[in-house]
């Protein structure tokens, strides 16, 4: 079966308006070589091509670009599903704009409750956050709030719970890796990343759906012997997933480093000769379970799970396919189940 890209992930800039000391991209100041609106249309043309269904237009930061409006009605003209990430600083400015746009959903950065969330984003951040979310949801768009979590606000995720159940919005609970900005110190240790996904079931199991509907993301979900709903098909990057750096950097999952595995560049080479180069992506399109890591090559899980997420795997382990956060593994080697 032919691959396609069915989701872009896009870091339409790299410039932003907040400094935060967990963000992986290093977020500040635009390069100095980002796409033009006339490359970037080239761009969400070539996507749609190659039947692309959702695009999310992330950064830095997506509204600090004077024309994210006409890259989002782009995406949208071309059929293709439109998603935001934002930090939703600048979203009351432009909530008229947004919400003409329609967006499948748009994801806003709400880390910790105030004090924690401010000590990771900055000061006078968190009631400006939330006011966005608030205004979104208004404006009957589908929002969801995403928590990257460190030693820093892991102990906030009940306090948050209170505060998001019954609002409308999704929950998006992702873990914080070493690098970019992040420092390794702060990182949670295994057993509080077991812990963080007994949260995340006990919410389940708690509360209605629609009352609290949270998910863990891509760094959860490995066969465990106990918790519900983890199964693992591998990681997406080069096969279903693609990432787009702000100077047209092709690379599988903007979070595996931004730019240590670039496939290509859209101004030397079509977008669809870089998707399709049979050498492109070769971590998960020629893999082998000979390819899996010292922490995954016994599991029995091992050729199906392809050992994880490869972003936890690169950040920890300087390896593709060798994820040490992995249930399974928690539950066999420190729990003993």
């Amino acid at each position: 079966m032919k691959l396609k890209p069915e989701v872009a992930v896009w870091e339409t800039t790299l410039r932003c308006n907040l400094r935060c000391s967990h963000c992986g991209s290093v977020a500040g100041d635009a390069r100095t070589d980002e796409l033009s609106t006339k490359e970037c249309f080239s761009l969400i043309e070539q996507l749609a091509d190659l039947g692309c269904k959702d695009v999310s237009l992330m950064g830095g930061e997506p509204f600090i670009r004077d024309d994210w409006q006409a890259l989002g009605s782009c995406v949208k003209d071309l059929g293709m599903s439109l998603c935001m990430v934002s930090n939703g600083i600048l979203v009351p400015k432009y909530i008229g704009e947004i919400s003409s746009l329609e967006p499948k959903v748009v994801g806003i950065s709400v880390d910790g409750m105030k004090a924690s969330h401010e000590k990771i984003r900055g000061k006078g951040t968190f009631d400006r956050t939330m006011k966005a979310v608030d205004l979104l949801l208004e404006k009957g768009i589908q929002t969801t709030l995403i928590t990257t979590i460190s030693q820093i606000n892991f102990k906030d995720l009940p306090q948050m719970a209170d505060m998001i159940k019954g609002r409308g919005c999704n929950w998006q609970i992702q873990t914080a890796m070493p690098f970019g900005n992040f420092s390794r110190d702060l990182l949670i240790s295994e057993e509080d990343y077991y812990a963080s996904a007994m949260f995340i079931a006990k919410q389940r199991i708690n509360n209605k759906f629609e009352d609290l509907p949270v998910i863990g993301s891509h760094c959860y979900g490995y066969f465990s012997k106990v918790l519900p709903g983890c199964k693992w098909d591998g990681c997406t990057a080069g096969l279903r997933s693609i990432g787009i750096t702000s100077n047209g950097g092709i690379v599988g999952c903007l979070s595996m480093g931004n730019e240590r595995f670039i496939e290509g560049n859209v101004r030397k080479r079509s977008l669809k000769d870089i998707w399709e180069d049979p050498n492109s992506f070769a971590y998960n399109r020629k893999f082998t379970k000979k390819d899996l890591g010292p922490n995954c090559i016994k599991c029995r899980y091992g050729k199906k799970c392809k050992g994880g997420c490869n972003s936890v795997s690169i950040s920890l382990t300087d390896r593709f396919h060798n994820d040490p956060y992995c249930f399974r593994r928690i539950e066999k080697d420190i729990i003993g189940i």
